[in-house]
């Protein structure tokens, strides 16, 4: 198989391809592996402004993991777990990236696809896309981390729904329950992707990632601390802010460098 994971930047924006087309772009171990070093390299590197992920072709996101690979890499609980901390490593990787991050779904979208979805920070699907967690059929569970990168978008009900019953649903359910943020025509899903991540690249990049890190926060329990309601306001010391409320008053188009 050629390289499972593809990395293409243009300028400030990567997208970053999940390459198997022939088994609906479902990730081998090796592929987990790399796609977690891809993501924690990208986020080390300041000068970029945006990551897409999207699957090879047109069939699919991805559908999750290779099957094919349990019966030596996954068929005793040591083994699923060995496999499960590679996979909620990647998962974390993706979540905590600094840089805003889409996904672009055409096709199926589902178990270990899903939860790589559910990670990126913005979910684009087309009208013919597919979401779902046939685990059920499997005699698997999706250990904790896997299941809180879903259900951090979805209720209970809905996580158990999909677990449960083990169906793929269409867009619209997908976009009724929260699991996506917008749907468009398919052959449209790559356009609306590259304008999504041209309109973020051409934000205030500190500004983005703060807002990434500050929201992320607000979802964990613990009150925040001074120092945390403060760095709220540490963009305000920046060039780009100096920069940003300039152009705004002169009604121009404001340049960032993130510094």
């Amino acid at each position: 198989m050629s390289d499972p994971i593809l990395v293409q930047r243009d300028d400030q924006i990567v997208t970053i391809i999940l390459n198997n087309p022939l088994k609906r772009n479902a990730l081998t171990k090796p592929a987990w592996v790399k796609l977690g070093d891809v993501m924690e390299e990208l986020s080390r590197d300041n000068d970029l402004r945006c990551i897409i992920l999207r699957g090879a072709g047109d069939d699919a996101f991805a559908a999750g993991a290779d099957i094919s690979e349990f019966p030596e890499e996954r068929s005793s609980a040591a083994q699923a777990k060995a496999y499960g901390d590679i996979v909620t490593r990647t998962v974390k990787a993706i979540e905590e990236c600094q840089h805003p991050t889409i996904a672009m779904i055409k096709g199926a979208c589902t178990g270990g696809g899903l939860e790589i979805a559910c990670a990126c920070d913005l979910r684009i699907g087309g009208e013919s896309s597919r979401y779902g967690v046939p685990i059920n059929r499997l005699g698997h569970t999706l250990a904790y981390p896997e299941l809180d990168a879903i259900l951090r978008l979805v209720s209970p009900a809905v996580m158990l729904e999909l677990l449960l019953e083990g169906q793929v649903m269409d867009a619209e359910f997908a976009m009724r329950v929260g699991l996506i943020n917008r749907i468009v025509e398919d052959w449209e899903v790559e356009e609306e992707a590259r304008r999504t991540a041209d309109r973020i690249a051409k934000g205030a990049p500190l500004a983005a990632r703060l807002h990434k890190k500050m929201v992320s926060r607000l979802k964990k329990p613990q009150e925040l601390t001074q120092a945390e309601l403060d760095e709220a306001f540490s963009t305000c010391d920046s060039e780009d802010y100096q920069n940003g409320f300039r152009s705004f008053m002169e009604k121009k188009k404001p340049v960032f460098n993130a510094k």
